[in-house]
């Protein structure tokens, strides 16, 4: 079986699993087809959705510092899980390319578009760059990062993706990337930081509708993978977010009673009138919990970056 059939078999297992389940669920990482990382690239460039600038600039302020931090005399590799357009990476990359940093380049992401367009991208810019880009989701890719061991790694994971696991799946997703760290190896992890509701709630419920239309690309899938007959204009999105446990839910919900036929999966799925689909999870941080993270993970803070308006933080990570 390819990777792209195993792939494929997963995420209808999954389709199956989650729309037989109550309350109904499908996972947010079934949107990124070619169509999904499109109306991102859009969501990223709202205004309302502070997250991608705030990472931004602190990785542009603090380029040097976390070059001398991740140089080294053998060089290193470094990873990318859910290297997305590498928009953010691109400004480390520049600044090891102006020093002539020894390392190589790994992103690795769920689309297989988004590596393809990151990796020729890329050597359009360094042509002598060295860059092995991978399609995968997480958790199946870190055991094969397990062989990336002649020289230190520099694992990161921008974007406060962290934020869509629940605290323990996110433990459990610490915990393998501690397993495959040596003593050498380097974790940064953006971390989306607990503030004023309103900012958070405007961020995934923007007033254009793009991210509406983004959380129906995954109906749009499923009409067009599995031969599904959702009528995907009655289904609207909603996002709530709950400060008190930092929180952020995305839903669709049925506008109105219906049935939906997923032919090739030879499933009906019944929708009462306002009926939700939970999509995604965006959980919010503050160091307290952060550094409880690392505690059950085993690993360790070394270190903590922050924006100018405070909206965002990256953080250091070593093995305990």
């Amino acid at each position: 079986m390819t990777k792209k059939e195993s792939f494929q078999l997963e995420f209808e297992q999954h389709v199956e699993k989650g729309l037989s389940a109550f309350p109904k669920f499908l996972s947010s990482k079934y949107i990124y087809d070619d169509r999904g990382d499109e109306l991102f690239q859009q969501i990223m460039a709202l205004p309302e959705y502070y997250l991608t600038n705030a990472e931004y600039n602190i990785i542009h302020q603090y380029k040097s510092e976390l070059r001398a931090l991740f140089e080294n005399t053998k060089g290193f590799d470094l990873i990318e899980l859910g290297a997305g357009d590498g928009k953010k990476t691109k400004v480390l990359l520049e600044e090891f390319h102006v020093h002539a940093t020894n390392f190589t380049y790994i992103p690795i992401d769920i689309s297989q578009h988004a590596i393809d367009n990151l990796s020729t991208s890329i050597k359009n810019i360094y042509p002598e760059m060295e860059v092995h880009g991978a399609q995968g989701t997480y958790f199946k890719v870190l055991a094969a990062l397990s062989r990336f061991n002649k020289r230190p790694k520099v694992i990161i994971v921008l974007g406060s993706n962290i934020g869509n696991l629940p605290h323990r799946e996110a433990i459990d997703f610490l915990k393998q990337i501690q397993k495959i760290m040596s003593p050498e190896d380097t974790l940064f992890m953006g971390f989306d930081q607990k503030k004023d509701p309103y900012t958070i709630q405007s961020a995934y419920a923007d007033s254009t509708g793009v991210t509406q239309e983004f959380n129906r690309n995954l109906l749009h899938r499923l009409n067009r993978e599995m031969n599904a007959d959702f009528t995907v204009n009655k289904f609207e999105h909603w996002e709530a977010y709950d400060p008190e446990n930092g929180t952020a839910k995305s839903y669709l919900i049925a506008t109105e009673e219906c049935e939906v036929a997923i032919k090739k999966l030879n499933l009906k799925v019944h929708f009462n009138k306002w009926e939700t689909i939970h999509t995604e999870i965006s959980q919010k941080y503050d160091d307290l919990t952060v550094e409880w993270l690392a505690k059950e993970s085993g690993l360790q803070i070394s270190q903590i970056f922050e924006d100018q308006e405070k909206l965002f933080k990256n953080y250091l990570f070593k093995k305990k």
